[in-house]
């Protein structure tokens, strides 16, 4: 595992606490991507994590209930998708935890010239997550929003030091009625 700067600290720490309030770890996790430092924390701390790639998921939202899982995440990964809401509605999991950077008005959204594979297409704000959560058959039942430590460097540097910039929800999948 490649060195974590302090801000990869901070949010693997925080997302371990914040999951660790509602996630057990028999249940059989799906994270969304690759594998990654995150993943592999997440294992380190003895939770199933099992890693959705391979496959695009804007195209293809369905195939991740070829998994075998009981809760779905996705840490910083849904911004990149077209459209999260189908993969959001169709999952198979009861419960979801997840974390999007938070819009930022004093920054641009995030794209990379080089990879357009990896940009942002959306940067929430935390209201516009929980309105497309409801929309796909979630109830949040828990959310908080995380500065990253303070790293000197200017201006928006500062703004970040007091701005939230992270959102993590944990979710569950509200129940329906037959009839």
């Amino acid at each position: 595992m490649k060195q974590m700067n302090k801000t990869d600290v901070f949010r693997f720490d925080r997302t371990l606490a914040f999951m660790s309030r509602f996630i057990g770890k028999e249940e059989r996790i799906l994270d969304l991507g690759t594998p990654n430092q995150l993943s592999e924390f997440l294992e380190k701390n003895q939770f199933k994590v099992q890693s959705a790639f391979g496959f695009d998921f804007d195209m293809d939202p369905g195939r991740i209930n070829q998994y075998d899982y009981d809760v779905l995440t996705a840490f910083e990964v849904i911004e990149h998708l077209v459209s999260p809401f189908p993969l959001l509605h169709q999952t198979k999991a009861r419960k979801l935890v997840m974390t999007v950077p938070l819009k930022l008005w004093f920054a641009k959204a995030f794209r990379n010239v080089k990879d357009p594979r990896d940009q942002h297409y959306h940067e929430f704000e935390s209201w516009q997550l929980d309105m497309l959560l409801e929309k796909a058959g979630w109830e949040v039942k828990a959310c908080e929003k995380w500065v990253p430590p303070f790293q000197p460097a200017g201006l928006r540097s500062v703004l970040r030091a007091v701005t939230p910039r992270f959102y993590a929800v944990y979710a569950e999948r509200k129940s329906v009625s037959v009839g």
